[in-house]
């Protein structure tokens, strides 16, 4: 099968509402065919983004914490300092990728195979989808879709400021379980990891232009 085209875009530290921003407009042209599938990469200075799960539980973070609502799935998700964002804008429709389900696995299979590379043993958990290091999670992902069409997407906490990260609780999880991997013992850097996803972007059937 051939390897999808797709395009990125590096845009450093960026608030998160204008990252948002760019992301409505580029799913748009997506839609439209007018580019490509695209990757934007950035972090964001600290906000706890909040998603309808935990909008209907009522889940919020402790005081101290800048916060915004999002449309994507899921529950709370720490951004900030020492954390990869990854937000692709991509048309899901190859082969294995009929449904949300299926979409989230192969974003998860991207971060764990791309980690092992590093020496990071990764795991899924059953308590929610993201990437797990034995019973901590590090990586959270939630999308959201117009004609299968996604923006929002994941995060990899590599060395986030300690007790920030730990202290938000996703939704069922308690507080200490979503964690960075600096807190794991493993001392990975920003362009080590980026350069491992990328080198395995096969496994979403994708690769980057040149």
């Amino acid at each position: 099968m051939n390897l999808r085209i797709v395009a990125t875009q590096n845009l450093g530290v960026v608030d998160h509402n204008k990252a948002d921003s760019l992301m409505k407009d580029l799913q748009k042209m997506r839609i439209d065919d007018k580019i490509d599938d695209t990757i934007l990469i950035c972090e964001h200075p600290e906000i706890v983004t909040i998603g309808p799960r935990a909008r209907n539980d009522g889940i919020q973070p402790p005081e101290g914490y800048a916060l915004t609502d999002v449309d994507r799935g899921g529950g709370l998700t720490w951004h900030g300092p020492g954390q990869i964002v990854i937000y692709p804008i991509f048309k899901w429709d190859l082969e294995g990728e009929s449904n949300v389900k299926a979409i989230i696995y192969k974003l998860e299979e991207w971060v764990i195979s791309s980690l092992a590379e590093l020496g990071v043993s990764c795991n899924r958990d059953e308590r929610m989808q993201g990437v797990w290091v034995g019973e901590n999670k590090f990586c959270s992902i939630g999308l959201s879709f117009l004609r299968w069409t996604s923006r929002h997407g994941l995060t990899i906490n590599y060395d986030t400021p300690e007790g920030r990260v730990e202290m938000v609780s996703g939704c069922g999880l308690g507080v200490d379980t979503t964690t960075s991997l600096s807190r794991l013992g493993y001392e990975l850097d920003r362009e080590g990891i980026l350069n491992a996803l990328f080198s395995n972007l096969s496994v979403l059937d994708r690769e980057i232009t040149n």
